[in-house]
């Protein structure tokens, strides 16, 4: 896709020259300056759990099904996309394909895959829906310098112009901490939408397909050149932190899901020696499989 600032197209020499940052590698710096280093700069291996994976399969069929005519996109049509995608999956991801060893995919799995689906059919009818773009990479450069991008899971785009943001979320309704990440998340979208496309979308919009929930957010110009400042400084402090080679770690109850405990500081264990070479920041623009916060 090609995605224009409010100046200038960004080149492919833009984007090979200018650091760059997506919302999960912000939002891990946030977490904690160590796990940033882990993924982003370690670049460690983390085998994906049965959830993760789950989240992955979920978002896989709720792309194809807005394939489909408007009135076929029903729970029956879902459910049955449910066992090709998640075959497709393990061809592409041979992660995905060692998730349950020599066992087999167990039944389960995709049964409860398909109880989050029932989940997202009853706080929207996608019959009635036109989704403009779906998994669509965003990028734009912000302080003149710094690549933001990522990619929505759906964007929306009414008659009248305005835009909405949807991202599925197959975890349940967050506590506090977590939904102010999901948040983090959808403001950095809505800045890149602001200014490529010089529109402030009219509302951000999380499915919680666990609960059955939607959450619904409308951010302000105001507020976004406000994220626009925090996340500048946000990447100067990754930038400072990777060439004083100090990320430290910040322990907190997210470390309860951390696969990288036993070399933390903070649990007992020691890092890796820092790499002497630094790995461009995001050479890929996020993991292919999806973790849901």
């Amino acid at each position: 896709m090609s995605v224009e600032t409010s100046q200038q197209t960004i080149t492919e020499a833009q984007r090979s020259h200018l650091p760059s940052l997506s919302p999960s590698r912000a939002a891990d710096f946030k977490t904690c300056p160590l796990l940033y280093r882990f993924r982003t700069i370690d670049r460690i291996a983390e085998p994906p759990s049965p959830d993760q994976a789950r989240g992955t399969l979920v978002h896989a069929v709720l792309e194809r099904l807005f394939d489909l005519p408007a009135a076929e996109r029903t729970k029956q049509e879902a459910a049955g996309l449910v066992a090709p995608q998640w075959e497709r999956l393990r061809a592409e991801q041979p992660l995905l394909d060692q998730l349950f060893g020599e066992t087999g995919t167990p039944a389960e799995f995709l049964d409860s895959t398909v109880g989050l689906l029932d989940g997202y059919f009853a706080v929207e009818d996608p019959r009635r829906l036109e989704p403009a773009e779906r998994e669509c990479l965003v990028e734009a450069v912000v302080d003149d310098h710094l690549l933001i991008r990522g990619y929505i899971d759906r964007l929306d785009i009414s008659p009248d112009g305005d835009l909405r943001v949807v991202d599925y979320k197959t975890g349940g309704a967050p506590r506090e901490a977590f939904e102010a990440r999901a948040l983090f998340q959808l403001k950095f979208y809505a800045l890149v939408l602001w200014r490529t496309r010089g529109v402030v979308p009219r509302a951000l919009r999380l499915l919680y397909l666990k609960d059955a929930e939607a959450c619904d957010y409308s951010p302000d110009p105001e507020e976004l050149a406000r994220f626009e400042r925090n996340l500048v400084a946000l990447w100067r402090a990754i930038d400072r932190a990777t060439r004083e080679r100090d990320f430290r770690p910040q322990p907190s109850r997210l470390c309860d899901w951390c696969s990288h405990k036993s070399r933390c500081p903070a649990y007992g264990g020691t890092p890796p020696p820092f790499p002497e070479t630094v790995p461009t920041p995001e050479a890929s623009v996020e993991a292919t499989v999806v973790v849901d916060d």
